[in-house]
């Protein structure tokens, strides 16, 4: 069995999501000892996934049809685990940083919940969505929306920018998670929040798994258990931390990869802190 390194690891899941963004995803020779492959949704095992059903996985999600109907259409690409929209409480004028933006579905909801005065900036290291995005973001006329490449664990970004920090099932993909909260931390304002949506491991995870590069690609082989996250979070300095698995989610999950036990391993959960 491989052990994959870190960069080896960002190669794949950036090649992966890339041709997610080009509607030529193909499923990952190995998933699991049992099963074929997935990445976050069941979406990214089909080549070009029709809006239909990317709205349907949605809003089993906990996104609302006013949600779904409001995004440029093909920004949604059913990718997430959760809204993050639910949680981050959202006001007017704040500034918004969405970490690993994809097309920009997120992005464009927290555009309509900080309005004309706020500004959401969108980072992805993948080049093809960051071209997707863009041209949804002209698409749907969203002038106060932009997106950077980038590494979420080395973000272009300056210290102190932004007031609230979202992401959607992208922390457990990256191999550096103290980095990435690290960072989030740098940018954030004082009083700023931190509020995911992402897959957390509920007990450890067999190697089999953590080696499995689909798994790795669905979200589920580099989950971290709640206490690393919660330790993490805490040494980049965040405080009033909140992580609440879903256990719901695990019919999902299961969902992703039928027959591979997953789902008694991982979940869902919502990720909350603060920055003092």
């Amino acid at each position: 069995m491989k052990a994959w390194k870190q960069e080896e690891i960002r190669q794949e899941v950036q090649a992966h999501y890339g041709a997610v963004a080009r509607g030529a995803a193909k499923p990952f020779a190995e998933t699991s000892p049992k099963q074929g492959s997935s990445c976050c949704g069941p979406s990214c095992c089909s080549v070009d996934i029709a809006q239909p059903m990317a709205d349907q996985i949605s809003q089993a999600l906990g996104y609302n049809q006013e949600e779904l109907a409001a995004a440029p259409e093909g920004a949604n690409l059913g990718l997430g685990c959760g809204n993050p929209q639910a949680i981050a409480a959202l006001r007017q004028g704040e500034i918004v940083l969405d970490l690993g933006s994809g097309a920009g579905f997120d992005s464009f909801l927290a555009a309509r919940a900080v309005g004309s005065t706020g500004r959401v900036i969108g980072v992805d290291m993948t080049p093809e969505m960051i071209v997707r995005a863009r041209q949804n973001a002209k698409a749907g006329g969203f002038s106060q929306v932009e997106f950077r490449e980038g590494l979420i664990e080395a973000l272009p970004l300056e210290d102190d920018l932004v007031d609230v920090v979202i992401s959607n099932c992208v922390i457990n993909l990256s191999p550096d998670k103290p980095s990435v909260f690290r960072e989030a931390f740098r940018v954030l304002r004082r009083g700023g929040r931190l509020a995911i949506s992402d897959v957390v491991a509920l007990q450890p995870l067999p190697e089999e798994m953590r080696q499995a590069i689909g798994l790795i690609a669905g979200c589920v082989g580099q989950a971290a258990e709640v206490k690393a996250l919660e330790t993490w979070l805490r040494e980049a300095g965040f405080v009033d931390i909140r992580i609440q698995p879903k256990p719901e989610s695990r019919a999902f999950i299961k969902e992703w990869f039928p027959e591979s036990g997953a789902e008694e391993f991982v979940a869902s959960a919502i990720i909350e802190a603060k920055k003092p």
